[in-house]
Order: structure tokens, then sequence, then C-alpha cells
């Protein structure tokens, strides 16, 4: 019943009626109108609050959020970080997929200002490799920047959760014990002179190499930890 009480309310702002930024009619009147106790709407209000497609505000009211890529597709970081061993894998084949056509993509589109924003982060990771925190924490900004340039916020949401922090933040740890940040290192680097190059096949090719290293790694500690050799560095 509760997922009726959803959908029903999903309909409003899906025909219009309630279009983003709405707020939302009176509990009772909503209820009333609904067909629904009103404990049965208050359900169906907090699932979807949590979903960030209504927000409640204090002393205001329940309003449709803007419905923004970015709210919507935010789920999808929470639950790349709560996967692990073979899941994560999966992940990795999905940013495989979609990672580098957005790095090609934002090739052909991205500004004089964010081409600077990418290499700001690009000279703080050169000026950090031997902090695995800052190194983690521009790496993420650096391939944010890079999707923000495609200009398609969607696939920028999307890239944004599957590409996580958490899972990155994992890789890198693994990555500076094999002392394989440099190369790593390299391969952002490669990934800006293509986007100052203009050169979207190019900036494709080289996105795809830095992603496979990723994968590789996964697979090589996920093989290890199967075989009993040391904890699964994944977890």
């Amino acid at each position: 019943m509760t997922e009726q009480a959803i959908e029903r309310i999903r309909q409003l702002i899906k025909d219009g009626t309630l279009p983003p930024g709405a707020r939302l009619p009176p509990e009772q009147e909503l209820a009333a109108e609904l067909g629904l106790s009103r404990n049965l709407l208050r359900e169906a209000v907090r699932s979807l609050v949590t979903t960030r497609v209504l927000e409640v505000r204090r002393g205001d009211g329940t309003y449709v959020t803007s419905l923004s890529p970015d709210l919507l597709l935010e789920g999808v970081g929470l639950a790349v970080e709560m996967m692990r061993g073979d899941d994560l894998l999966e992940i990795t084949e999905v940013r495989r997929l979609f990672e580098p056509v957005a790095t090609g993509l934002a090739a052909a589109r991205i500004t004089t200002e964010q081409l600077a924003d990418v290499e700001r982060h690009l000279n703080a990771m050169i000026a950090a490799q031997d902090d695995i925190e800052a190194l983690n924490h521009h790496d993420d900004a650096f391939h944010r920047a890079v999707f923000e340039a495609t200009g398609n916020r969607s696939l920028s949401a999307l890239l944004g959760g599957i590409a996580s922090r958490t899972l990155r933040a994992r890789v890198w740890r693994g990555l500076v014990e094999e002392n394989a940040a440099g190369r790593t290192i390299a391969e952002h680097a490669a990934i800006y002179r293509a986007l100052a190059a203009g050169d979207a096949a190019l900036a494709q090719a080289v996105a795809l190499m830095h992603v496979n290293t990723t994968e590789t790694w996964l697979r090589d500690n996920l093989g290890r930890s199967r075989s009993g050799a040391e904890p699964d560095p994944v977890r």
C-alpha cells in the first residue's frame, strides 16, 4: 500500500500537477484527494524525501525538489560505497563503458576555465604524491571537473556516483602501497593533455587506459584474497 501511495504522489509530479519547487497541499487535504490514510501518506512522503524527490522545510511544509540529476542520482554513490568484492568489479565495468566516452565528450566541450580547474587538481596530485588523503581528494575532484565539462548533468551525476571517492580511496591506498602513484598521476596527466588539445579520440583512449588500471588492480587483489594470500583490500 505504501508503494501505491508513493506512485500516486509521483504521478502528480510526473503529470505536472506538482511541478519542481511546488508545495504539497496540507496533509489532510492531500490524503483525502488521493484516498489515503494520513499515516500511509506520511510513509510515502518519508520515502520520497529519502530519494530526494521531496524535501521538508520546517515550519513551511513539504516541497517538490528541483528534481535535478545530481539530486536524483545521489543514491548511486551511496550504493557504490556499500559494495564489495565482485560487485565492485561490476561497477568498474560500467565505469569502463561510460567514463572514456564522457572524457572524449569533455575534450570537445571543455572551456578554458574548466580546463584550468582540471589542471589545478592535477598539479595538486603531483605535489601530494606521499599524502594518500590529498591524492584521493584531488583525484576525485579531477574527474568530477572532467565530468562537468561534458555539459551533461545526468552523465556527470551518474559517473560521479560510480567513480565514488570511497572506491578511489581504496584503490589509491593499494596503488601507493605498490609504489604506483607516479604511474597513475602520469595517466591523469595524459588525460589533461588530451583535453587541452581538444582531441576527443585521444581523450577517450587515455581515459580507457586509466580506468583499466583500476579494474586490473581490483581483479588482481580480489584474486589474491580468494586464494587466501591476504585480506580482501576492497571490503
